[in-house]
């Protein structure tokens, strides 16, 4: 009986796995609850309490910890009594830049370093040892960070049980900074990464593509700074280029995207760079997220020819002030299915984004441009009332620089009654996206206390149920 309940719930806290409010909550229940959850509670601890971090000081062996008191590094966990758990086993994501971070805060707070370089010394000491420990606990590694310049050379892969912990690593995420040791080291053992996130700024090492080539179900790959030779380099080591489904690219540079279309399986695509009007008249039959940051005339085409099945469309533009009719109709009418749209209509596109909503049925999220030539936040308000459809319950106004909201309370408090009258009732999500960073005084509709409120009243009514301001 006690072991389907750990079962049914283990189901359960898969769900909770990043709400560490109601985890905590969990482990108080009683002990069958608290052996279920302290598992979940501890997948990701990195980016929690410093408390953690010294539980897992605690949690390493006494060979570590002899090899810690004799280089001089005594911290108070070393010699505390060994945890209930043992709280290494249960951890899945190891982010190294953090791990050295957090180390180097505990020692310093422990321990007085007349010299940077003394715990820098005594960090990468302590280190070694959670590595060690990681390697030879963790059944198997989820996600590893190399993240930003890395003082030492990490062997982690040598220690005993690496091969075990990181052969089954899906996620991966690395900075060109990287020893080409390490990169050798994870193409031995790691063959089953779905995610590859690469920061890099210089040349691109074979270990490196080394370690791309022989992954077999690579299925999300960003891609952050490059050169147009590096990144071709990149493409080439996919191994099985139809099996990528998410592929975001970002940098200054401009090259030629044609690449992009042997990946034909594409569900979602994520531009900051290139000559988009090369895939203009390409097709992704599966694509159904396109973030892009581009000429709004160079979507045109794109958009009639792979609107269909798109769930999530987001358009971003240096010039989005120049943004055009055409290409907004043509989001309107080849569209249908979308559940969040993020895109700016004009004042003198009202019968568009009309379109736009009588066609996108299914549309639970909209983000509207307020201000200067795009609508003003009565006018857009309005539109939501008289023309979204029953799915729609979350409004983003975004505020443009040098813009002032001229909502007044009583326009605020029509539109709220409104929205609770509609049929069927659904809580409304509005979140105030202010971009107007270069003045102290902010400018949106939540810098009138009167209609603060009003937002407040709304709120204990039910009638919002998320209320944010970024």
């Amino acid at each position: 009986m006690s072991q389907l309940l750990a079962d049914c719930l283990n189901e359960i806290f898969e769900y909770l796995e990043n709400d560490m409010v109601t985890l905590h909550s969990c482990l108080l229940v009683n002990r069958i609850w608290c052996e279920v959850s302290v598992k979940f509670f501890w997948r990701n601890i990195w980016k929690y309490r410093d408390s953690n971090y010294r539980t897992l000081i605690a949690c390493l062996p006494t060979e570590s910890k002899e090899i810690l008191l004799k280089k001089g590094i005594n911290i108070s966990t070393l010699t505390s009594k060994p945890p209930i758990f043992n709280y290494a086993s249960f951890c899945k994501i190891l982010p190294i830049h953090r791990v050295g971070y957090k180390l180097k805060m505990i020692l310093r707070h422990d321990k007085q370093y007349k010299q940077w370089q003394n715990l820098c010394n005594d960090s990468y000491i302590l280190e070694q040892e959670i590595y060690k420990l990681y390697m030879s606990q963790i059944g198997s590694l989820r996600k590893l960070e190399l993240i930003l310049n890395m003082d030492w050379n990490i062997a982690f892969a040598f220690y005993p049980g690496a091969e075990d912990c990181l052969k089954n690593l899906s996620e991966l995420s690395y900075d060109s900074d990287i020893s080409t040791e390490l990169f050798f080291q994870l193409s031995q053992i790691c063959h089953n990464i779905l995610s590859l996130n690469i920061n890099y700024r210089n040349h691109i090492s074979k270990e490196l593509t080394d370690l791309i080539s022989v992954q077999e179900n690579l299925k999300y790959l960003s891609i952050n700074q490059f050169t147009d030779e590096s990144l071709k380099q990149i493409i080439t080591s996919i191994k099985n280029p139809n099996n990528l489904s998410k592929l975001s690219i970002y940098g200054e540079e401009q090259p030629s995207l044609l690449f992009i279309t042997k990946f034909t399986n594409l569900q979602e695509l994520d531009l900051s760079i290139g000559k988009f009007e090369i895939l203009q008249h390409v097709i992704f039959p599966q694509l159904q997220i396109l973030k892009i940051y581009e000429k709004f005339e160079l979507l045109t085409k794109f958009i009639e020819n792979n609107g269909k099945n798109l769930r999530e469309l987001y358009i971003i533009h240096e010039d989005y002030c120049y943004s055009n009719d055409s290409s907004n109709l043509a989001i309107a009418k080849s569209c249908p299915n979308l559940r969040k749209l993020f895109v700016g209509f004009k004042n003198n596109e009202l019968e568009t984004l009309k379109i736009a909503f009588k066609n996108c049925l299914y549309l639970e999220t909209i983000k509207i441009w307020c201000g200067g030539n795009f609508l003003s936040e009565k006018e857009a308000l309005e539109m939501v009332l008289k023309y979204s459809h029953k799915n729609l319950y979350k409004v983003i106004l975004y505020h443009q620089d040098y813009t002032k909201s001229k909502l007044l309370p009583e326009e605020l408090e029509s539109f709220f009654i409104s929205w609770a009258n509609r049929v069927p009732q659904k809580s409304l999500s509005l979140l105030i996206n202010d971009c107007d960073y270069y003045y102290n005084a902010r400018n949106s509709l939540n810098k009138s206390a009167e209609n603060m409120k009003i937002i407040e009243k709304y709120i204990k009514l039910g009638v919002i149920r998320e209320f944010e301001v970024n």
